[in-house]
């Protein structure tokens, strides 16, 4: 550090200084929402709660818990992320395999490239999107969430720019010895493609997690809301915390709508945030190589 120019010191001392105080940002709004969850109903309502719970109890999670629609969504949620996940996945793999090639392998791949850029550019919007999923019969079931966005274009492009930086020998050694694609594909690419595809998957499984609008678009029966729509649409009832306590006063005194929500916000929120430690390492490698242009 001590060998370092006084502009570069200050761009550093700036730059970390700047991180933090954005990670502190994120950070503090889900210590409030997890210390609004452990306090009691006279202290969320009161606004006195801040990072740490005033009178610490589990109330709030112990109404969530008993709430039977909530693990019905949650269950929702996991159909779709698996679902989602795979296709996307698979659909990923399979359009940024081809892309990679050079040209005077792939002739048209220039033209394929531009086609799937043009989308990110060009959006068929919402009631078309809308229209294709009704015309289809998709409304209503699990598929309308997965389909209409199991082409990601961003993904595609990290995947296609990884696979552009492996080895060309790798691939050509395979082919001399008899491998056509699909099998150089499966067992030379994407054993060492394994950073990059903990990327793309943990981009992909965040995306299905934390997606409502979609849900409350295509599902016609609130029984089959994902977690997060569920969340969304209780957020905007009140009512539907305050009728499973306003029988119960002893209940009543630790729960309120506002804990009943953190408790909610903080569940749906707890396996993203578990996962994501696992994933992390591979995540921030596998943005950078990538991201990296020929």
């Amino acid at each position: 550090m001590y060998k370092l120019s006084w502009s570069r010191k200050t761009f550093l001392i700036f730059n970390y200084t700047f991180l933090i105080a954005m990670s502190v940002l994120c950070i503090l709004p889900l210590l409030n929402v997890l210390a609004v969850s452990f306090s009691s109903a006279g202290a969320a309502l009161s606004g006195s709660v801040k990072f740490i719970p005033i009178d610490f109890n589990l109330k709030s999670y112990e109404i969530v818990i008993q709430q039977g629609k909530f693990f019905t969504a949650f269950g929702v949620s996991v159909e779709r992320l698996i679902l989602g996940t795979l296709v996307n996945m698979i659909i990923c793999v399979l359009t940024a395999y081809p892309l990679s090639k050079e040209n005077h392998r792939f002739p048209l791949r220039t033209a394929y490239a531009w086609l799937f850029v043009f989308t990110i550019l060009f959006s068929g919007g919402l009631i078309p999107t809308y229209l294709v999923v009704k015309q289809t019969h998709l409304l209503g079931t699990i598929w309308s969430l997965v389909l209409p966005g199991a082409v990601n274009v961003f993904n595609v492009i990290l995947m296609l720019n990884f696979f552009r930086g492996l080895p060309k020998e790798l691939e050509e050694s395979a082919l001399m010895d008899g491998a056509n694609h699909l099998v150089t594909l499966v067992k030379i690419y994407l054993p060492i493609s394994l950073p990059s595809l903990a990327t793309v998957t943990l981009f992909t499984m965040v995306g299905h997690w934390n997606s409502w609008f979609d849900g409350l678009l295509y599902m016609r029966n609130p029984n089959d809301y994902p977690l997060a729509t569920y969340l969304q649409a209780i957020t905007i009832d009140a009512a539907t915390l305050k009728n499973l306590t306003m029988n119960d006063p002893e209940t009543a005194r630790f729960v309120s709508d506002r804990t009943g929500r953190a408790a909610q916000i903080f569940m749906t929120a707890l396996p993203i945030l578990l996962v994501y430690p696992f994933l992390q390492k591979y995540f921030v490698k596998g943005l950078v190589l990538g991201s990296v242009k020929e």
